[in-house]
């Protein structure tokens, strides 16, 4: 049965809560040429929510590596990910930004009671704790009970996997009726609904507030900087 009490938040984390310019890439450009042994001419859009393997999977078939190396090739480039990315700690921080309103809303959500704030990102699940280290962010998450790429590649299937952590942790039971997802792109959007959870869009990234609207976002903020505003949009949608 469904805890009305408690309600699940699942953040986006790229260009929802922080931005870390072309440092993805770069670390993309970086694994293809050590696993490849050549430079990658073409690299994966920008801002697009597309979960990491699948990114991966584009930039070597998109850099004319056969088919058949593919099932190779890709398991060894998302091994070494995070080990590049863990090179450009330093980069991060210093190039990175956080995202307006981003800090003050985690904090708003982390202190109400029953409130259970996590992630629900595209990202490798240790690139993804290298970028909320960098911010200094996983004190106002419980990463441990997220989904991440790592578990699954269908972006998707990521909200059942962070509501059966939830329950195995909180011992609710998390539905669409207490499931609220907030992000940024279309792939956010995509995720809540075929996933099973209302969508709160923010338009931050590359996606605008009316293509966030039109795609199917429960409700869409132009930034997480009205904190109030957010608070209630989060009420309204996880009822």
């Amino acid at each position: 049965m469904t805890d009305a009490s408690q309600i699940l938040v699942l953040w986006d984390i790229d260009r929802t809560l922080l931005y870390v310019g072309d440092i993805d890439r770069q670390v993309y450009r970086e694994t293809f040429a050590e696993i490849v042994g050549r430079p990658a001419e073409h690299l994966p859009a920008r801002g697009t929510g597309v979960t990491m393997p699948l990114a991966i999977r584009s930039l070597l078939t998109d850099n004319g590596v056969p088919e058949p190396q593919v099932p190779h090739l890709l398991p060894r480039m998302v091994e070494l990910l995070p080990q590049r990315l863990a090179a450009h700690t330093e980069d991060l921080r210093h190039h990175g930004v956080l995202l307006p309103g981003a800090v003050a809303a985690l904090r708003s959500v982390h202190a109400q009671p029953g409130y259970v704030s996590t992630v629900v990102t595209g990202n490798l699940k240790p690139n993804a704790l290298l970028k909320l280290q960098a911010f200094d962010l996983t004190g106002l998450l419980d990463t441990e009970i997220g989904g991440y790429s790592s578990d699954n590649d269908h972006r998707p299937a990521l909200v059942a996997v962070a509501q059966n952590r939830a329950q195995a942790k909180h011992g609710a039971a998390f539905t669409r009726a207490n499931t609220v997802i907030i992000g940024d792109s279309l792939e956010d959007v995509r995720t809540g609904l075929e996933g099973g959870a209302p969508v709160i869009g923010v338009a931050s990234g590359k996606t605008s507030a009316a293509e966030l609207s039109s795609a199917g976002a429960d409700l869409v903020l132009e930034s997480l900087e009205d904190v109030p505003k957010l608070m209630e949009a989060i009420s309204t949608v996880a009822r």
